[in-house]
């Protein structure tokens, strides 16, 4: 594993950004296939009580064969669109985050687009931070806001993780999922609302990647023979990282929003581990019902993970006008980051 030495880029914005946005809705997409721990063990070396402890995963959701990661993120955008009252011709972008689009040309937020009849919205995709690609996302939507000519931005994080990881490797065959899930943010003359601050940090690392279909190793009949194109995944690494660097991108995002992090009342976290969400908030000191858990029944899904913990927050009637939230993640690369946000 390379490492280069870490850099981070903070951001402190006070009261916010000079305008305030709201998440006017949200939806998910489950693929309705399930595969629990017992239908793993039929054909990798591991046992339920191993999967269990090692990850708190129970099951995960499979994407049918016949379908791709965009049929999951219309199908997640249309709750989305429905709950926040917005017509697909009324988004001004739609941007999806996912590492694993349809295909590497064209554009999966412009099959998206034109799927649901968003004619006029810029088209935009987030890829190659991985899971961590949810956190960027929502950072540039929010930019993207503060534009006079942008109202409406769609945010879909979908990933299909069973695409490209190796059924007979046990290291990443029983972490990942299927799933997308969308997020509707809209201008609100709520002030104070949306995003307060951001933490953002890198550290490069071969520790998690798909090494063939660059530039660097095209694929070839030697590529596909050697699994160069599935994910490979260094667990001790990523445990060593994750552990580390979560805790911290939250402590400096809530510092630098000015927001004592007791005040802090929901932490959706990338869904990556069960055993990583509870060493960070209990390196952080946060009670487990202020960090929602999805992975437990849906598995690692990647960029739509901590959209996830906010959908089933705000289907809950948890998440309330002026509370303060945390967005979290960590993906390949390495790259993480948080975002401090108030609820409108």
């Amino acid at each position: 594993m390379t490492v280069t030495e870490d850099r981070t880029l903070v951001h402190q914005t006070g009261a916010g950004l000079p305008v305030p946005f709201a998440v006017a809705g949200t939806g998910v997409h489950l693929p309705p296939a399930i595969v629990t721990n017992q239908e793993l063990t039929r054909t990798l070396d591991t046992s339920d009580e191993w999967i269990t402890s090692r990850t708190g995963i129970r099951e995960r959701r499979r994407l049918a064969p016949s379908l791709a990661t965009s049929d999951m993120c219309v199908a997640a955008a249309a709750p989305a669109l429905g709950s926040a009252g917005v017509a697909p011709h009324r988004l001004d972008a739609v941007i999806v985050a996912t590492y694993t689009g349809d295909q590497p040309l064209p554009s999966t937020a412009l099959i998206v687009k034109d799927a649901l009849g968003a004619h006029t919205a810029l088209a935009l995709d987030v890829t190659q931070a991985a899971c961590a690609n949810g956190v960027h996302a929502m950072l540039i939507a929010a930019h993207l806001l503060q534009n006079p000519s942008l109202t409406t931005v769609l945010l879909i994080a979908a990933d299909c993780a069973s695409r490209v990881t190796d059924p007979a490797d046990r290291t990443t065959g029983v972490f990942f999922g299927d799933a997308a899930a969308a997020v509707v943010l809209t201008r609100t003359g709520a002030t104070g609302a949306g995003l307060l601050s951001y933490d953002l940090g890198s550290q490069l690392s071969y520790g998690v990647q798909i090494a063939a279909g660059g530039s660097r190793m095209p694929t070839s009949s030697s590529t596909v023979t050697a699994g160069h194109h599935y994910l490979r995944m260094d667990g001790r690494a990523v445990w060593d990282t994750a552990t580390v660097r979560l805790p911290e991108s939250i402590t400096n995002a809530v510092r630098r929003a000015g927001v004592p992090i007791d005040s802090v009342q929901h932490f959706f976290l990338h869904q990556a581990n069960l055993n990583i969400l509870t060493e960070t908030l209990a390196a952080l000191g946060i009670p487990p019902e202020r960090a929602p858990v999805t992975v437990d029944r849906l598995g690692n899904t990647g960029s739509a993970g901590m959209f996830t913990a906010l959908h089933s927050a705000l289907t809950e009637g948890s998440l309330l006008p002026g509370d303060t939230y945390v967005l979290s993640g960590i993906g390949a690369g390495f790259q993480w980051g948080t975002l401090c946000l108030r609820h409108a």
